[in-house]
């Protein structure tokens, strides 16, 4: 769906994504004093600590910092399959929903996917789907893809004890797993599952520090020593190579030390919100399903499409996003506060609760 632009409207309240935020002044300061060098000679030391440290944290070898989560993605999925091979993932994943068809473009990779209620995972489907040992005959499956928290799911948590069913059946056919961890970190302040315990059930993880965690620019891929040092001339071909990026890892390696923590603010915000619109049109939405920062909601008992409802609320100056025809979501994050979330309530419960005008 279109995302609405902002022009002279005065925003009180920007959820349209977690992408929207602005470095603090704490960030700004580490980013000018960051140490730096040639990163594509691998002698930038702010971006060699950041990919340490990433790598360590979710039980890894090694790191490659990535200008964005698609291509951190994409490298991870180039690792495991080859051309002509496919992966399987559930049907609203951002791998073939939002990174434009680019397994297919840059690595001939086929995709299949099944279909989840929110994205949940349910370990059973993807064994199910697989194929494999199909010879010349069908395609082989050689990677599963999960998404964690889910974005189009609506920050939906993957349960742990179903990842961990999917590890112990892949492993026994022969297929390997990647990990869309964009917000993991999400997903581990929500369960307190630790990132390790995660991160050791995959092959590979990608992981964003652009969205919740509020640095400007950059995710990071982990895996063995072996798979990130062939995912780096990966990057170099894809055109990422970097050179003196200390300056964006430093903003990435502030955001772990300070905006990790603090995500739960935001789910308590997101659940505040879930509480008020589920009372004002019943059915629009199960508040227990606002597990994380992310809402999703379906407006269509209300009267609303998506777009109808987003344009409404941002004439009042709370940006939200239309991703389906009756479908609107709302995203917390670092530069909404307790006063934006309030106008946010304050405008979408007044429009849900009326409807749209009878000239709409």
């Amino acid at each position: 769906m279109a995302v609405t632009p902002v022009t002279a409207v005065a925003l009180r309240a920007d959820l349209l994504s977690d992408t929207v935020t602005r470095p603090t002044r704490q960030m700004r300061h580490a980013m000018a004093s960051a140490e730096v060098g040639d990163d594509v000679f691998g002698e930038d030391p702010t971006v060699n600590a950041l990919e340490s440290e990433v790598a360590g944290l979710l039980g890894h070898e090694a790191g490659l910092f990535t200008p964005s989560g698609s291509m951190a993605n994409q490298l991870g999925l180039r690792l495991h399959v080859k051309p002509g091979e496919e992966l399987v993932c559930d049907s609203l994943a951002h791998v073939v929903r939002a990174e434009l068809g680019a397994a297919a473009v840059f690595s001939g990779i086929s995709s299949r996917t099944w279909v989840a209620s929110r994205g949940l995972l349910d370990a059973q489907q993807p064994l199910a789907l697989m194929i494999t040992g199909a010879g010349v005959y069908q395609v082989n499956t050689a990677l599963v893809v999960v998404e964690n928290t889910h974005n189009f799911g609506g920050g939906t948590v993957q349960p742990i004890e179903q990842i961990r069913a999917l590890r112990a059946g892949t492993l026994d056919r022969g297929v390997r797993m990647h990990l869309d961890g964009a917000r993991l970190w999400n997903a581990h302040i929500a369960s307190g599952v630790s990132l390790s315990d995660y991160g050791r059930e995959f092959d590979t993880v990608s992981v964003c520090l652009s969205k919740g965690l509020g640095a400007p620019v950059g995710s990071v891929l982990v895996g063995s020593a072996g798979a990130i040092a062939e995912a780096r001339v990966w990057r170099k071909r894809y055109g990422g190579g970097m050179r003196q990026v200390g300056i964006l890892a430093a903003a990435g390696r502030y955001a772990l030390a300070h905006h990790v923590e603090r995500l739960a603010d935001d789910h308590t915000r997101a659940a505040r919100a879930a509480a008020a619109f589920s009372e004002a049109a019943p059915g629009c939405l199960d508040p227990a399903t606002v597990q994380t920062n992310i809402l999703v909601m379906d407006v269509a008992g209300a009267g609303w499409t998506g777009a109808r409802l987003a344009a409404a609320a941002l004439v009042q100056g709370v940006r939200i996003y239309a991703v389906g025809p009756n479908l609107v979501r709302l995203v917390w994050h670092l530069d909404v506060d307790d006063e934006a979330t309030t106008a946010a309530v304050d405008v979408v419960t007044a429009l849900l609760r009326s409807g749209p005008p009878a000239s709409d």
